[in-house]
Order: structure tokens, then sequence, then C-alpha cells
């Protein structure tokens, strides 16, 4: 499926993301597909041109806006987020925006995925306000300096999908986030699976020689299930929209 790329600005910074229309002329749900921290790479794209292929219109957004060393633009917007989580909502909210405005997207049906910190910004997203028919992360980092009052601002249904063995987001923080959405009334879920440690969605993370980073693709196809089976709920009432 081909990219398209789309430039778009939020907060007087501009921002390039790639689009993959699979509408084929009709009007289909869209996704918003949000990167891991090192920054937009072809394993978000891919994941959005895999989507198109199933028949969605999905969105590669970029996070950082600039080029860089990707750590460096990940300690920025980490920073930036302690002092305004508003910033990494807002790039988000304009991002979604493409998704809305592509000719072949039904704006009623609507989902944000994200991978590691890219799920994290889902999240804040969802805790935004946007209407969203679900959220999903994978392998995704849990920020929990939000008021609790924006958690009941989560109108999609919630589904995490994360490694037992993440040395990065840990049992504590699974625990604190399942509690918030239960206290929140949230519809929600979350897939641990064991063993498993972070990116583990991500084929060339294992270049990165990185302790309890590993791709497994067990893990990452099961995870790729369950997040098209809630497609189908949030999406279809219940009936699957496409083959895995």
């Amino acid at each position: 499926m081909e990219l398209q790329p789309i430039d778009y600005e939020a907060g007087g910074r501009s921002f390039t993301g790639y689009l993959a229309d699979g509408s084929n002329g009709g009007r289909v749900p869209g996704v918003l597909v949000i990167h891991e921290g090192g920054g937009l790479a072809d394993h978000t794209k891919e994941s959005a041109a895999r989507l198109a292929g199933l028949g969605y219109v999905a969105f590669a957004m970029d996070l950082f806006g600039e080029p860089g060393a990707p750590i460096e633009r990940l300690r920025e917007i980490v920073r930036l987020m302690r002092a305004d989580y508003g910033i990494v909502r807002a790039r988000c909210r304009a991002a979604l925006e493409v998704v809305r405005s592509c000719p072949g997207t039904d704006s009623a049906r609507l989902a944000a995925i994200g991978y590691c910190f890219g799920g994290a910004a889902a999240v804040e997203l969802a805790r935004d306000g946007a209407d969203l028919a679900c959220i999903i992360g994978f392998h995704a980092g849990f920020i929990t300096g939000p008021p609790a009052a924006d958690d009941k601002k989560i109108r999609g249904k919630v589904l995490m999908c994360q490694g037992a063995a993440d040395p990065v987001v840990t049992a504590a923080l699974r625990d604190d986030f399942a509690a918030r959405m239960e206290a929140a009334g949230v519809d929600w879920q979350m897939h641990v699976y064991g063993g498993i440690g972070h990116s583990f969605t991500n084929p060339a993370i294992d270049a990165w020689g990185l302790p309890g980073f590993a791709y497994h693709e067990v893990a990452d196809r099961r995870s790729w299930a369950a997040m098209l089976a809630l497609f189908g709920e949030a999406f279809d009432r219940g009936r699957p929209l496409t083959r895995l």
C-alpha cells in the first residue's frame, strides 16, 4: 500500500506524517498510528500500510517534528510533557484531524494506536476527550501525572498489550493504570504476555542491543489480532470488519 507524505502543523511547529488510504472509494474507519520513542520509522509506517491493506485509512504521525537524534527528541518531549500534557495532546489532535479529513474516512469510527511512548500519547489523546471508538497501546508507556478527572474523558474502549518482563513498563505501572481505568469506569482490558519484554512488535529493535528489549513474533501476532478483534467490536457491532 502506497504511503503519501502529509504536512501538518501543531503549536507553531511543522510535522510530516504518512497516510495510507485503504478506503477504495468507500467510507471506512480511520486509525491514527503513533510511533515509539525512537521516532517515526519504518515500523510505524509499515503498520499504517498494513492497516490500509485491511481496509482502513491509517496515518503514521510524527510526534517530534524536526530532525535530530531520536533519544534527544524523546527527552525533549518528555520534558515538555512534564510541564504541559497539552503539548502532546495538541500534536496528536492535529494528526487525528488529518485522518478525519481524508475523504475515505468515516469520522464516526476513529481509533488511535501507539507503540511504546506512542501508546502513552494515544491515551493522552483520549484523556483530552477525543472522539475515539478505541485506544490501543503496544508495550505502551503509562503516564501517571494527569489528574484522575481526565480519565473520565476517555470515551472509547481501551486495550493495552504489554510484556510481563518489560523492564520499562513495570507491573506496578500496569497495576496503577488498571486502577485508574477502573475508577473512571472506562471499558478497558489489558493483555500481558508472559516472558515478553519491551518493543516486542518491532523487528528492528534487536539491533539496538538493549537489555529487555526484543522482538517476539508470537506476541506481535497475538497483539495485532487482539487489536483487530477490538476494531471489529467497536466499529461493526461485534462482526469482524476484516480478516486477520
